[in-house]
């Protein structure tokens, strides 16, 4: 539990705004006569907003509600699948049959929400003519053009030249 919250008695506010568990609004009332009135409903009194002015507290089960709150915690985390790197390695002299393959595979990678780099490497006289290896390149920028924008351009690192897609 990452947060804490002040509950019934540990409340050392002299005035709360009280919200009951249904979302009722009780108003502006002193701390002593929000503690009773989440004793007579068999609740406690939680702490929720310390920065506001009066504070605010709810009228509620603190174990319900700390269970509320982790479940929400815990669905958030999954729904935050962090985006892989995935990579495509060509040569400058690949044929359009395994290009198309590649892209195929990169806009299903950019539909699972990762990002796609694509690497053209050369090797030895491959070096001399390296607007072979950035038509590759415009290649890929034209067939996921509408799955996929550049992150930045095209660079190129010593013998290789790398782009880097993100989905749309």
């Amino acid at each position: 539990m990452s947060k804490f919250y002040l509950i019934n008695e540990k409340i050392k506010e002299k005035e709360l705004r009280v919200i009951t568990g249904d979302g009722e609004n009780l108003g502006v009332i002193p701390t002593y006569q929000a503690l009773t009135e989440a004793k007579t409903r068999g609740l406690d009194l939680v702490l929720i907003a310390t920065e506001t002015q009066p504070p605010v507290a709810k009228i509620l089960d603190f174990n319900k509600f700390l269970y509320q709150e982790n479940k929400k915690k815990s669905a958030a985390k999954a729904k935050s699948k962090k985006s892989e790197l995935k990579e495509v390695r060509i040569g400058p002299s690949v044929g359009m049959g395994d290009v198309n393959r590649y892209l195929t595979r990169a806009k299903e990678w950019l539909e699972d929400g990762n990002r796609v780099k694509v690497t053209v490497s050369m090797r030895g006289r491959e070096n001399l003519f390296p607007d072979k290896a950035f038509e590759k390149i415009d290649l890929f920028t034209e067939g996921l053009e509408e799955v996929a924008k550049p992150e930045d351009v095209a660079k190129r690192l010593g013998n290789m030249i790398s782009i880097v897609f993100i989905a749309k």
